[in-house]
């Protein structure tokens, strides 16, 4: 009887002993990351050359990545750009970006338009060893997407794009099943432009833009592959023309960006043991594991959910608060000087949190035109200890512009 009571003393014990914890992941990464990111890659040398800049600066032909509500504003009825944007132009030269672009301003109130966007991986050579005749595999993305711009009132524009998206990345060689992934998006945006405002030395005119794009359904490669978010993003700008003369005018602007994409959350790894040592910490050597769970949420919100879901959540799942939901915005500064409307000088700064992917850049740009025909260069300079992909590479644009001219100013 002694040895019973002695035992059932001995039960509470070691329950007491037995003891939970998380261990946090020391890998957690706070930068948020999609599929198809190569959309957000400035397309056009002009708002490259402004800091990646291009919701709210006046119309122009390659409106359609930025905010497809300028072209109701367009001077031009009709144009077609084109574009090419070498990537990581210093280890190899066969990646490469290609846009190209068409809108035609139907009327005062409303223009249309459609663009064409190709990102090429280049050739990937495959063979078992060096004598063998190489199987070549050329991966590659591309967008086609249109829009129609809608003049509300004589200042106020609104768009609506649709766009369809194809990315064919796998290797056939080591995949059997190596179909494309598909996915569409929709963009929804907003322009304003003041009326020539006569200030004491100069004239002014204020500008102002959102675009909400890349609204849609997660891109997924397989049947039980992982699903990926496509990078929906806010962009928020405002900019004001400085109108000297007939000759000089000087565009200063200001944007900012947000994916709408939920933040990843922290994970950690559960463990239920024994405590023999009574410190309430895991050591392996000593303590008697019991289970283990990994992939636990610490903190932040899961991150399973669909892309509607998910847009709403990304405004308040960052682990981190409210400080960390301030980090995922980027901001940039540009500025653009004409001279006659004929050449252009641009300069522009943008800038991400070192948590959120740590992009800082400083580019330069000019243009030139020529009655219907605009030249446009941009080069960048990163100034982040991360070097920008497109460090040190020229990006170049053409512009042909062809129709009636409407008088906007």
């Amino acid at each position: 009887m002694k040895q019973f009571f002695f035992v059932l003393f001995l039960i509470p014990i070691f329950a007491k002993s037995q003891t939970t914890v998380i261990i946090p992941n020391d890998n957690d990464s706070r930068v948020i990351t999609t599929g198809v990111p190569f959309l957000l890659i400035s397309a056009d040398p002009r708002s490259a050359g402004m800091g990646d800049i291009g919701v709210a600066t006046s119309a122009d032909g390659f409106s359609q990545q930025w905010n497809p509500s300028k072209y109701a504003f367009s001077l031009s009825k009709q144009g077609v750009g084109v574009t090419y944007t070498p990537y990581l132009s210093n280890l190899v030269n066969d990646i490469f970006l290609g846009n190209l672009t068409y809108y035609n301003r139907i009327n005062e109130r409303s223009a249309v338009a459609g663009s064409f966007r190709y990102f090429s991986l280049g050739d990937i050579e495959l063979r078992e060893t060096f004598e063998q005749e190489p199987l070549i595999q050329r991966p590659n993305e591309f967008t086609f997407d249109l829009s129609y711009a809608l003049r509300l009132s004589d200042r106020f524009s609104m768009a609506v794009s649709g766009r369809y998206l194809r990315s064919d990345l796998k290797i056939q060689a080591s995949n059997e099943d190596a179909s494309a992934a598909g996915s569409f998006g929709v963009d929804v945006s907003g322009y304003y432009q003041s009326e020539e405002v006569a200030y004491s030395d100069f004239n002014g005119r204020w500008r102002a833009g959102f675009n909400i794009s890349n609204i849609g359904p997660k891109i997924k490669y397989d049947e039980v592959g992982q699903e990926n978010f496509i990078p929906t993003n806010l962009g928020l700008g405002g900019g004001f023309d400085f109108i000297f003369d007939e000759y000089n005018k000087v565009g200063v602007n200001v944007e900012f960006n947000k994916l709408l994409v939920p933040t990843p959350p922290k994970y950690g790894t559960e463990i239920v043991f024994n405590d023999l040592n009574n410190n309430g910490t895991y050591e392996a050597d000593e303590d008697e594991k019991i289970s283990q769970t990994d992939n636990v949420i610490i903190e932040g919100k899961d991150n399973d959910v669909s892309f509607i879901s998910g847009v709403f959540q990304s405004f308040g799942d960052a682990p981190g608060g409210f400080s960390e939901e301030l980090k995922e915005f980027t901001w940039a500064l540009g500025a653009e000087y004409w001279y006659q409307d004929v050449f252009a000088f641009r300069a522009g700064y943008f800038n991400e949190s070192e948590d959120k992917g740590s992009r800082k850049f400083l580019s330069l740009g000019a243009g030139f035109k020529y009655t219907a025909i605009t030249i446009d260069l941009s080069y960048l300079f990163s100034t982040s200890q991360v070097r920008s992909p497109l460090e040190g590479t020229l990006r170049f644009g053409l512009t042909f512009s062809f129709g009636d001219e409407y008088d906007e100013y």
